[in-house]
């Protein structure tokens, strides 16, 4: 054990004999530490909010429906309300809420143009506790109740429309018949999305007043549930599964959307990539700083060799170096990479590329995401690789000849 701290006091001493190339290179390990986080916080954020606005889109992180609804969305394929087993289930943690709604294609028309749209059919209050409210209501207001009679439509589409708050629309889609059902509604409020998409996209309508138009009692074509962390599945999305029986079909939003799905796992291998090319370029330097470390101490280490100091030794005294310039750089890293991102997590006004972001999915605002994983990560790629990159002058080390390296004059 003496020998060990023995080996270790020397190592810091000697790391400190030529400060400027190690202030160096704890400077270029920390860049370089600095730089993986944040670029992987970047895209964590960027992904997580592509996912969120998937979400919100496609609301809860698991859905039900009808086995033919996917293959052809109307009220035909629809489901009766929950109860029995599947309230049971849903109601159960973690699932944090859940919200049926009729969701179905249909054409609104104004005064002055129709655009085909998506109808909702929702109850507000089980859709708040869902999250899939749109994001602001900039006139008017929201609906009251599902026995609400009026619309909430986006603020693009009013746009399109030539309409306004107060004024009457008509809705139309297709009863379980294939007849047209259609009703008059008055616009009750506008809401704005992250996504100019979504605005054109979704009209919202008491879920009983849809039901009556569309003359399906107290039936739903969707069942969305969450538990708030679209990460985390686990066994209740099997117990819905288990509950919905037969005519329904249970999927998580990652074969729904599959496209963003990928993208989360593309994400977490990305960041591992990124890291390891990062510091592979930075091991450079290392092994730089190592093999000079070595050639001006080549006396010092004859000599060493000349006391019996075991080869090993030897080694790991050169090894213990690099833990200590590795882990300065690491903490100073990490601790730069904290303090540069936890005031950015915010938000960064991107609007001024707006229109490029939301081909991507990605609002006018991005919000870095530090993750404790991609910090440990990071560590686990620099000590890894640091030390790789060690042992090559390590091992040139004791390789020396004690009575050559005795006549050295470094």
């Amino acid at each position: 054990m003496s020998v060990a701290n023995t080996a270790f006091k020397l190592a810091w001493r000697n790391l400190w004999r030529n400060y400027r190339r190690t202030l160096i290179m704890v400077a270029a390990v920390s860049v370089g530490v600095w730089a993986m986080i944040f670029m992987t916080a970047m895209m964590r954020g960027m992904t997580d909010q592509v996912i969120l606005n998937s979400l919100n889109l496609l609301p809860g992180e698991v859905q039900i429906h009808h086995v033919d609804y996917r293959r052809d969305p109307s009220v035909a394929n629809r489901l009766p309300m929950p109860s029995g087993r599947l309230l049971t289930a849903l109601s159960a943690p973690p699932i944090e809420a859940w919200a049926a709604r009729v969701r179905v294609p249909a054409v609104v028309a104004s005064e002055r143009d129709s655009r085909g749209v998506v109808l909702l059919g929702i109850d507000p209050a089980a859709e708040a506790e869902l999250g899939s409210l749109p994001e602001s209501i900039v006139e008017g207001r929201f609906l009251t109740d599902s026995d609400d009679r009026g619309v909430v439509i986006g603020a693009s589409l009013a746009r399109r429309l030539e309409t306004d708050l107060g004024k009457r629309i008509v809705l139309m889609s297709q009863d379980p018949a294939n007849n047209v059902a259609d009703r008059g509604a008055r616009i009750v409020g506008i809401y704005t999305a992250r996504l100019q998409g979504s605005e054109d996209q979704f009209v919202y309508a008491g879920r009983t007043a849809t039901q009556e138009m569309l003359k399906i009692g107290k039936s739903v074509t969707e069942i969305a549930a969450t538990s708030h962390d679209y990460r985390l599945l686990g066994a209740w999305y099997t117990q819905l599964v288990d509950s919905a029986g037969m005519d329904a079909e249970v999927l998580p939003w990652p074969q729904l959307d599959t496209f963003t799905g990928s993208m989360l796992e593309v994400q977490d291998g990305f960041a591992l990539v990124f890291m390891v090319v990062v510091f592979l370029a930075l091991s450079f330097g290392l092994v730089n700083t190592m093999v000079m470390a070595v050639f001006e101490r080549v006396r010092e280490i004859g000599l060493m060799q000349a006391l019996g100091m075991r080869p090993g030794m030897i080694v790991f005294q050169l090894l213990a170096e690099s833990v200590y310039l590795l882990l300065i750089g690491l903490l100073l890293g990490n601790t730069l990479a904290w303090l540069t991102i936890k005031p950015l997590e915010s938000g960064i006004d991107v609007s001024g590329v707006a229109q490029g972001m939301e081909m991507m999915a990605v609002g006018s605002t991005l919000y870095p995401a530090l993750a404790v994983q991609d910090m440990a990560l990071s560590t686990v790629v620099v000590l890894g690789l640091g030390l790789l990159a060690s042992l090559l002058p390590a091992w040139r080390a004791t390789r020396l000849d004690p009575i050559t390296a005795l006549a050295s004059h470094r």
